[in-house]
């Protein structure tokens, strides 16, 4: 299996131009080959230029073997990569939430898709409020989602309780990324719900409440063009938003 992964990197960057060849030299075969993926459907490929997965991925630390858990995982964008990363002896757990599937029931298909499709992916669902992910985990990711934690609808405390499982969820020394859309600094929560964005100071300060230390930051959804006041949902702005990548670590 590795080296049909070493084979599939190869043939990834050798059809890629040069400036997408170059940005795969710098990230590990096992990410190039997952997202060389030709299960992976065509609209998530052509986002891989705006959402820079290979990079991220690498920047989490994610390797094969891992055990990983895509918090709150959408469509299954990263879950399909993360399958791909952690290979056979590795495992997804894919949590979408009770309540995000009784707002839109493709929550759930998509969710049920994406766990037949991947031998390795185990489909977790449970409110917010009754979340319970298994223990000893490498990685917890969480991308364009943790503005969510703050939504109306949900109690006060969601944040502070999806974060307290995280962390016991975590082996010392594991890793919880986060990425999201940066609101304007000092502006609260309110933006949570209206434009989907958060201040990345509310999130460094509840997570590190949780008990983890913030290890390091990446530049690299950035983009300083992003006025930070219009919804992520704007046409003129989705897919270009200006987002925040944190590395947090649980203490050894």
């Amino acid at each position: 299996m590795a080296r049909m992964w070493m084979m599939a990197a190869a043939a990834a960057v050798a059809l890629a131009g040069p400036a997408v060849a170059a940005a795969q030299s710098a990230t590990p075969a096992h990410i190039v080959a997952a997202m060389a993926d030709t299960a992976r459907p065509a609209d998530e490929v052509a986002r891989d230029a705006a959402r820079k997965p290979g990079e991220l991925l690498a920047f989490a630390g994610v390797k094969p073997g891992d055990k990983v858990v895509d918090l709150i995982m959408g469509s299954g964008y990263f879950t399909r990569l993360l399958s791909g990363t952690v290979g056979p002896k590795g495992q997804v757990i894919a949590y979408q939430p009770a309540e995000f599937i009784q707002f839109q029931a493709k929550y759930g298909e998509d969710q049920k898709k994406v766990a037949a499709a991947y031998a390795n992916v185990t489909p977790l669902t449970s409110t917010f409020g009754a979340l319970d992910l298994p223990d000893g985990v490498d990685l917890v990711l969480t991308v364009q989602n943790y503005h969510d934690l703050h939504l109306t609808p949900f109690p006060k405390d969601t944040a502070a309780k999806v974060n307290a499982e995280v962390f016991k969820s975590l082996k010392p020394g594991g890793v919880y990324l986060v990425v999201d859309h940066v609101a304007v600094a000092g502006s609260g929560l309110e933006p949570a719900m209206k434009v989907h964005r958060i201040d990345p100071a509310i999130v460094k300060q509840e997570v590190e409440a949780a008990g983890f230390k913030l290890e390091s930051e990446s530049p690299l959804l950035k983009d300083p063009s992003d006025p930070h006041t219009a919804s992520v949902f704007d046409p003129a702005i989705r897919g270009k938003t200006d987002q925040f990548v944190m590395k947090f670590r649980k203490p050894r």
